[in-house]
């Protein structure tokens, strides 16, 4: 698909597809299907801190009610509280608006349906058909001007009506009732991106019993994601050793996943998060036969680390609907993403929040140290990322292909190489890994070098 990639739909905020009338179209679509639902017509909305969001809300809010649609605001709230709240009241649908991990200038939409999952493929790829068409018409009958500006200057649009808080309050009171325990004594440091979560964070938080410090909780339009977050975590690493919590965790823009920090400021990424848990529900007795599902990018040293405890594990595609999608086959109960992106039991999507109240539930109910807990020793791994001109096949480009065989003829058996195009951004993501961290890092100084004469 063009538009859509592994999550959602994202691009420049003021131009196509954000443009107002194909906000309006996708809004009409999507609430011409909730309108035809059987359980009722209510589309939950929400999104994250960007300048460009209200605007995007009131363009798409102006099609679903013009298909008849009725709309739930509620107002900033993380993705997968859109998720969950379609579940609570029983919408038809729902859209969240946010670029997730991207720059403010960047914008999203994530639709949901009534089970509180992604839209399929297929349905993402008919409603790609349809912006597209109409672009081409309108383009073809001489009504578009010539480009379209990103981000408008002028305020946003007034929303289409007044938030209803108890919708957050809701989702709120769904992660508590999804952590098993307690944590009162736990400190916890963490980081909101500036992003979608620095209100429901830090009140799930505080709920749960545990000693709240939030940092970068502060959006003013711009900032989301802006030296913080998962994206960039060392700053809660620091706070949570500076200040002696036994947590940090950092949320990106959207709140769908988390990067957390040991009691010594070591950072610790979805696999650790994965191994953790898994460790833990498998003492317990309570994990699934199917195991754990990660992904093509997931470390050799979990899969190593699974196989020694007779866990379990398989591979899926990179992006959370192919991670649910081989969950549901396996009979697995966890799955998750080197980023942070976990799904976990009875939750329709990864929730960085959730993420966060699990870890530390299982932290408190261990009378240990997260150190103690975070033992996934994994194998020497290198991700480079080269920003691309064009996407073209790897093998179709000869002095690539050439730089490939010859990684993978060093590494032999002893590593990988993985080479992928983003479905988010303009991006080719290198994987190299192997026991060797040397060779690991010249091997991707190789490809990286390569890969930016080749495709740049």
């Amino acid at each position: 698909m063009k538009l859509f990639g592994t999550d959602g739909l994202r691009g420049r905020a003021g131009a196509f597809p954000f443009d107002a009338r194909s906000l309006h179209l996708v809004g009409r679509e999507v609430g011409r299907r909730a309108a035809a639902a059987r359980g009722g017509s209510t589309v939950v909305i929400g999104g994250d801190t960007r300048e460009s969001t209200p605007g995007i809300v009131a363009g798409l809010a102006s099609g679903l009610t013009a298909a008849g649609a009725s709309l739930a605001h509620a107002g900033v709230v993380p993705t997968p509280a859109v998720a969950e709240l379609v579940l609570a009241v029983s919408a038809a649908s729902g859209i969240s608006v946010s670029a997730s991990h991207n720059p403010f200038e960047d914008n999203g939409i994530k639709i949901f349906g009534p089970d509180g999952r992604k839209w399929s493929d297929a349905d993402e790829a008919s409603l790609e058909e349809m912006l597209l068409a109409s672009r081409e018409s309108e383009s073809v009958s001489g009504r578009r001007g010539e480009g379209e500006k990103a981000i408008p200057g002028s305020p946003p649009p007034p929303l289409p009506r007044s938030v209803d808080e108890s919708l957050a309050a809701t989702y709120v009171e769904r992660l508590l009732k999804s952590t098993p325990q307690r944590l009162d004594g736990l400190h916890i440091v963490l980081d909101a991106g500036n992003g979608a979560a620095y209100r429901v964070g830090p009140q799930a938080v505080r709920r749960a019993g545990a000693r709240l410090t939030a940092i970068f909780d502060r959006p003013d339009g711009r900032n989301i994601n802006e030296g913080c977050g998962a994206l960039h975590p060392e700053a809660m690493a620091e706070a949570t050793r500076e200040l002696k919590a036994q947590l940090g965790a950092a949320l990106d823009g959207d709140a769908d996943r988390a990067i957390l920090s040991d009691e010594t400021g070591r950072i610790l990424d979805g696999d650790d998060v994965l191994w953790i848990v898994a460790s833990a529900w498998q003492r317990a007795g309570t994990l699934p036969a199917g195991g754990v599902v990660g992904t093509v990018m997931s470390n050799w040293g979990l899969e190593a680390a699974f196989a020694r405890e007779g866990i379990a594990f398989a591979r899926a595609a990179v992006g959370d609907r192919a991670v649910a999608r081989l969950m549901e086959e396996r009979g697995a109960g966890l799955g998750g993403e080197t980023s942070g992106h976990v799904l976990l039991p009875s939750s329709p999507a990864g929730d960085g929040l959730r993420t966060t109240l699990t870890v530390a539930a299982i932290l408190s109910a261990s009378g240990r140290r997260l150190s103690e807990l975070a033992t996934l020793e994994k194998t020497p791994q290198q991700l480079r990322n080269v920003r691309v001109a064009r996407r073209v096949p790897v093998e179709a480009v000869p002095d690539l292909a050439r730089a490939v065989a010859r990684a993978e003829s060093r590494l032999a058996d002893r590593g990988r190489v993985y080479l992928r195009y983003s479905g988010t951004e303009p991006l080719l993501r290198i994987l190299v890994e192997g026991f060797e961290a040397a060779a690991v890092g010249s091997i991707a100084d190789e490809l990286e070098a390569a890969a930016r004469d080749a495709l740049a």
